[in-house]
């Protein structure tokens, strides 16, 4: 899949399992603005996994610091669509966002909302377009904007951050499941799973039918959750 169905796969998920998993997961009922934010945020985290990918659609998302963490990212887990596609990825991103938000606090969690929220304006293409310097300082500063921003609604340790990273890196599974590729769900077992539905990334089944309903579903999804003047008030 492209990183555009990823960030929208990753926003729509996130939508659709508020009324059910933080209660289960998390033993709460997320707040409206919860929702919002942590449904831009998962966004973002549905792009963590293509960071093995140096040529995706992410790979310039901050200039050539990206480009190299991408380049790294791809050395360390065996190449495209091999460790940062399976579920102990997964596990560890969950983990570590625990972990940070825990015991780093409050800049860690901003650090990471700006490189969430950088992940999803790029995939998002809500952006100067185009690749060169202009378009990655654009998102930098739109993305530092939303940082600030969500620093005024966002809890001080927001437990529902790592259940949104965990949630978004499992959607980019889910999706490229959907893929001739496949997903290594199990490695460092090599198998790969795959109901392909998509036969071609950008062709006419995902970008013309399975992102319009997405992204109709996610907009629904949080009018009633988050939006709808009856659950504000």
């Amino acid at each position: 899949m492209m990183g555009h169905s990823h960030a929208v796969s990753g926003a729509m998920v996130y939508a659709a399992c508020v009324p059910f998993l933080p209660p289960l997961l998390l033993h709460t009922h997320l707040k409206p603005a919860d929702i919002l934010l942590g449904t831009v945020l998962c966004a973002g985290a549905a792009l963590l996994p293509d960071l093995d990918h140096h040529d995706g659609t992410i790979a310039n998302f901050l200039g050539p610091f990206s480009k190299l963490l991408c380049r790294f990212v791809a050395w360390i887990s065996g190449g495209h669509r091999h460790a940062t596609h399976s579920l102990l990825f997964v596990a560890l991103m969950g983990a570590g966002t625990w972990a940070g938000v825990t015991y780093l606090g409050r800049p860690f969690t901003l650090g990471l909302t700006f490189f969430l929220l950088a992940l999803a304006v790029k995939a998002l293409r809500i952006h100067v377009p185009g690749e060169g310097h202009t378009t990655w300082l654009s998102v930098i500063g739109l993305s530092v904007l939303g940082t600030a921003a969500m620093d005024k609604w966002m809890p001080s340790a927001p437990g529902w951050l790592p259940y949104a990273v965990a949630l978004g890196t499992l959607a980019h599974l889910l999706g490229d499941s959907l893929t001739k590729m496949g997903a290594p769900w199990l490695w460092p077992h090599k198998q790969r799973y795959e109901i392909v539905l998509i036969k071609r990334s950008g062709n006419d089944m995902e970008t013309k039918v399975l992102v319009p309903i997405m992204t109709v579903a996610t907009f629904a999804l949080l009018w009633f959750t988050a939006l709808e003047p009856t659950v504000l008030g």
